[in-house]
């Protein structure tokens, strides 16, 4: 069945054809089907609004396909960045196990399916399935270290250069990871959303950017950005 938004929305988890191979899409069949029963997947514009900062949690939400922008703002009206999720991401775990407000904004940047979960059933479910609880888990774990590598970025990097040479670097990581070419690098967010990435000004970002052409570290045609030095985005991050 297709969405107004053109997204493919399979009937249920075990029949999905967007299943990844993170958190809860590779769980036995028997809690799939008990998570699928909970679950009320939803298609979503782009910039729609999933939950917001200091929101009581209602429950957790699941991105099957699209992207969606995790950020945090202050009071001032300045925003950062935290991440980028990514098919398989489980979004609003932390706050739906504590009980807390939700840290994050989340905001779609593409048309995108998502499965909500209310936090009662989201809870008993965690409860009756241990493979289930030790993924989440694992994923509060993985989330700590993002957290933890992101705080040494913003606040022991020396400039923004080397903070944008860390980003490239990380993107660059993350593509070979997934199999695509680790030199190549898809840009889908716009200089403004990187300069929330890493504390900065979309100005500083557009002027970094074109000094590491001028220098050729990079080459940009487009919104595909290939490394041509690696080493000297690495010598800047360890500097």
């Amino acid at each position: 069945m297709r969405s107004p938004y053109g997204l493919e929305i399979p009937e249920n988890c075990l029949s999905c054809t967007l299943r990844s191979d993170k958190f809860f899409c590779n769980l036995p069949s028997k809690a799939l089907q008990s998570l699928d029963a909970i679950s009320s997947p939803a298609a979503y514009p782009k910039d729609a609004t999933l939950f917001v900062q200091g929101q009581a949690p209602r429950g957790v939400y699941v991105l099957c396909s699209g992207r969606i922008k995790l950020s945090m703002g202050s009071s001032d009206g300045k925003v950062l960045i935290l991440r980028i999720a990514e098919p398989g991401d489980l979004l609003g775990l932390s706050a739906a196990i504590s009980g807390t407000p939700y840290d994050l904004t989340a905001e779609t940047m593409e048309p995108s399916q998502v499965s909500f979960i209310k936090r009662d059933d989201f809870l008993r479910f965690l409860r009756e399935n241990t493979d289930a609880c030790f993924r989440a888990a694992q994923d509060l774990s993985d989330r700590y270290d993002v957290a933890c590598r992101e705080i040494r970025s913003l606040g022991l990097s020396h400039s923004a250069a080397e903070k944008m040479a860390r980003l490239l670097l990380e993107w660059a990581a993350r593509a070979a990871a997934g199999g695509k070419s680790k030199g190549r690098i898809k840009i889908a967010v716009t200089h403004e959303e990187i300069a929330q990435m890493i504390g900065t000004t979309r100005e500083t970002v557009t002027r970094i950017l074109s000094e590491f052409r001028k220098k050729q570290i990079i080459h940009l045609k487009g919104s595909t950005l290939e490394i041509r030095n690696p080493a000297a985005l690495e010598a800047l991050v360890n500097s």
